[in-house]
C-alpha cells in the first residue's frame, strides 16, 4: 500500500483472512485479480503483455512502484509494446501506470520518463495520458476497455494528487462525464482580457492554479493537456477559445527543459502555436538528472517556476 490507490486488499489482522472489495461489486461483474508481482520489471511486463494479448477484452494493468522503475522493463517497451502493431499486427491494451510527480524525493522518485514515451509515440501506436482528477482518471479507464480498438495505454499517475483536497470528482462526474483530451479554463470567455495562456499537464496544475489565487490573478489563463498523445489539434485549438492573436502562450512543466513534454511539444508546434500564439517554454534548467536531491533545492526550484509562470 505504497500509495492510496493500492489499498485494494484488506487483511483480518486477528485471523489473516484477505478481503478483495472489487471482487464483491456485483454477482454478475468480471473477474478481478491483484497480484503483488517481484520486482523483475522485465520479466513482469513482458508476461502482462502476453496476457494482453491472449485477453483483449480485460483490462490488464501494470503498476511501477515508482514510475522511474519502468526503465528496468525499457526492453519490452521498445521491442513489443510501441512497435507490435507497427511490426507483427499485434494489438494489445496494456495499461502502464508510472507514478509521477516532482515531491522533492529525489531523482529515482520523480520521473517516469514522459519523454521516452513521447519519442517513442507516432502512428497512434500508444497513447500517453497525464488525468489530473479521479474522474478522468475513470473514464480514460473506462475507454480502455469499452473501444472497439486496443492501443497500449501509458499513464503518468499522480503521487501527491491522491492527498491533494482540489483533487476530487462528484459521483455526478464519474457517472455522467466522459474523459476531455484537454481541460480548458473557465477564464478564457469572450471578451475577457487574458495577457498569457499557460498549458500544462499533471500534477503542477493545482500549484499553478493556487499560485494564481494567491497572487489574485485574473488575466493568466491555464489550460490542461490530459491527453499528450495523440492530442487533436482541434481540441486544443478550441480550449484556447477566442484568445486574441499574438497573445504568449507558455507550456509549463516540472521536469528539465530536455525531459518532460517540452521537447515533443516544440518539435510539433514550434515557436508559434497554430500560427498565432507565440509559444515557449517554462521548466527546470536542462539536467543530466531527473530531480534534485535536496528537498531545499526542490522548493526553490518550483517556486522560481511559479514566479516565470505568472511574471
Amino acid at each position: 500500500g505504497t500509495f492510496t490507490q493500492r489499498h485494494a486488499i484488506l487483511h483480518d489482522y486477528e485471523n489473516g483472512h484477505r478481503h478483495i472489495p472489487l471482487q464483491h461489486l456485483s454477482e454478475k461483474q468480471g473477474v478481478v485479480e491483484i497480484i503483488n508481482s517481484p520486482l523483475s520489471e522485465a520479466g513482469v511486463l513482458g508476461f502482462d503483455y502476453g496476457y494482453s494479448l491472449d485477453y483483449p477484452d480485460g483490462l490488464v494493468l501494470w503498476e511501477a512502484q515508482f514510475g522511474d522503475f519502468v526503465n528496468a522493463a525499457q526492453v519490452i517497451i521498445d521491442q513489443f509494446i510501441v512497435s507490435a502493431e507497427d511490426k507483427w499486427r499485434r494489438l494489445s491494451g496494456i495499461v502502464l501506470l508510472l507514478p509521477h510527480g516532482f515531491e522533492g524525493m529525489g531523482p529515482e522518485h520523480s520521473s517516469a520518463r514522459l519523454e521516452r514515451f513521447l519519442a517513442l509515440a507516432a502512428e497512434d501506436n500508444i497513447q500517453v495520458l497525464n488525468p489530473s482528477t479521479p474522474a478522468q482518471y475513470f473514464h480514460c479507464l473506462r475507454r480502455q476497455v469499452i473501444s472497439p480498438w486496443r492501443k497500449p495505454l501509458i499513464l503518468m499517475t499522480p503521487k501527491s494528487l491522491l492527498r491533494n483536497s482540489g483533487a476530487v470528482s462528484t459521483l455526478a462526474e464519474l457517472e455522467q462525464g466522459t474523459f476531455q483530451q484537454v481541460i480548458p479554463d473557465p477564464l478564457l470567455k469572450p471578451g475577457d482580457p487574458i495577457r498569457r495562456v499557460l498549458l500544462c499537464t499533471g500534477k503542477i496544475f493545482y500549484e499553478l492554479r493556487k499560485h494564481r489565487e494567491h497572487l489574485k490573478v485574473t488575466d493568466v489563463a491555464i489550460v490542461r493537456i490530459e491527453q499528450l498523445y495523440p492530442l487533436k489539434e482541434e481540441i486544443l485549438k478550441a480550449a484556447l477559445g477566442d484568445s486574441a492573436e499574438g497573445t504568449p502562450v507558455f507550456w509549463v512543466q516540472e521536469e528539465p527543459q530536455n525531459m518532460g513534454a517540452w521537447p515533443h511539444l516544440r518539435v510539433r508546434f514550434g515557436e508559434k502555436l497554430f500560427g498565432k500564439f507565440p509559444l515557449a517554454g517554462i521548466a527546470r534548467s536542462p539536467s543530466a538528472n531527473p530531480a534534485t536531491g535536496s528537498a531545499n533545492r526542490h522548493k526553490a526550484e518550483q517556486q522560481h517556476i511559479m514566479a516565470e509562470a505568472f511574471k
